[in-house]
C-alpha cells in the first residue's frame, strides 16, 4: 500500500487479434474480472518535480484496439488504453535479425498523495519462435502464467530476441530516469563485477545530461541473455543503437525489474500474461 492506496484490479476489457503471426491470435481472456481503483481528478505536475521513488503497484489491465495508420501503409498499431500510446504490432530494429511480435502493453505510474501521474507506457515484443518452447504452459490461464516465474525465466534465458519499448508520456530529466532505473537494477546485483560496473556506466551515460521529452522512445532489446542493445530517439524507429550492454547480471536484473516479483509496471506483466494465455490456448 502506497500513500494509503491499496492494489486495485481493473476489469479485463475486450481483446482482439493484434499479431500478424498465426500463433498470435488473441481470443477472449480467461482472466477473472477485477475492479479498478479510482482516483480524484488529476493535476498537472511539472517535470522538474518528478520523482520515481514511490510508484504505486496499482494494476490496470489495458484494453487493446488495433488501428491501421493511414500514413504508414498497412502497419498496424495497438493502443495502450490508459495512456493512448500506440505500439506497432510487429517491430523490426537495427542489428536485431528477427521481426518481433507484440505480446502486451502497460504503463508505469507515480503517485503524489492520492493523485496518480502516468510516466510512461511500455510494450513487450518477442521473437515468435519463443512460443514454440512454451508448450508446458498450454491451456493455463493468465493468473497462473503471471505467478509462474519459471515461464518468464525461460523467456529471458532463451537465446532468441525480445525487446521492451518504453514511451514517455511526460517530460522527464534523463538523470531522473536513470536514477530510478538504477535504484531498481543495482539491488538485484549482489556482488557486481568489473564487467557489471562497466555495463552500468555505459547504461548511465546514455541518459546523463539528456532531457527526455514526452513521446521519446527507449528500446531495450535482448539479442541473447548477456547482450542488450539500447536505442533512444524522439520518434519513429531507430536507425542505429545508442549503446550495447554486455553483462548478464545487468541484463537479467533489468528483465526482472519488469517481469519478476513486484514488477515496476504490474499492468504490463498482467497484459503480457493475458497475451500468452490467449496464444497458448
Amino acid at each position: 500500500m502506497v500513500g494509503g492506496i491499496g492494489i486495485g484490479i481493473a476489469a479485463i476489457p475486450r481483446s482482439v487479434s493484434i499479431l500478424p503471426h498465426n500463433k498470435f491470435q488473441l481470443q477472449n481472456s480467461n482472466s477473472n474480472p477485477r475492479n479498478g481503483t479510482h482516483f480524484l481528478e488529476r493535476t498537472r505536475i511539472p517535470p522538474t518535480k518528478l520523482s520515481f521513488q514511490k510508484f504505486s503497484p496499482i494494476i490496470h489491465i489495458p484494453s487493446f484496439s488495433t488501428k491501421a495508420a493511414a500514413s504508414s501503409g498497412n502497419t498496424e498499431y495497438v493502443e495502450e488504453s490508459a495512456t493512448n500510446v500506440k505500439f506497432q504490432s510487429s517491430l523490426s530494429l537495427p542489428d536485431c535479425p528477427s521481426s518481433l511480435s507484440l505480446i502486451g502493453t502497460g504503463f508505469r505510474e507515480k503517485v503524489f498523495a492520492i493523485i496518480g501521474v502516468k510516466v510512461y507506457a511500455a510494450a513487450l515484443y518477442l521473437n515468435p519462435s519463443i512460443l514454440d518452447k512454451l508448450e508446458a504452459w498450454k491451456r493455463q490461464n493468465a493468473a497462473e502464467i503471471q505467478e509462474d516465474s519459471s515461464l518468464f525465466d525461460l523467456i529471458y534465458q532463451d537465446p532468441l530476441e525480445k525487446s521492451l519499448q518504453i514511451v514517455l508520456v511526460r517530460d522527464v530529466d534523463g538523470k531522473t530516469f536513470w536514477d530510478a532505473l538504477d535504484e531498481a537494477i543495482s539491488p538485484r546485483i549482489k556482488s557486481p563485477t568489473s564487467v557489471d560496473q562497466t555495463a552500468l556506466s555505459i547504461f548511465r551515460g546514455i541518459f546523463q545530461d539528456r532531457p527526455l521529452k514526452k513521446g521519446t522512445s527507449i528500446f531495450l532489446t535482448w539479442l541473447h541473455p548477456s547482450k542488450m542493445l539500447v536505442h533512444l530517439l524522439a520518434e519513429g524507429i531507430p536507425s542505429a543503437a545508442d549503446a550495447t550492454i554486455q553483462s548478464e547480471n545487468v541484463t537479467i536484473s533489468l528483465f526482472d525489474v519488469f517481469f519478476g516479483r513486484g514488477p515496476v509496471s504490474p499492468s504490463l506483466k498482467a497484459s503480457v500474461s493475458n497475451g500468452l494465455a490467449s496464444i497458448l490456448k
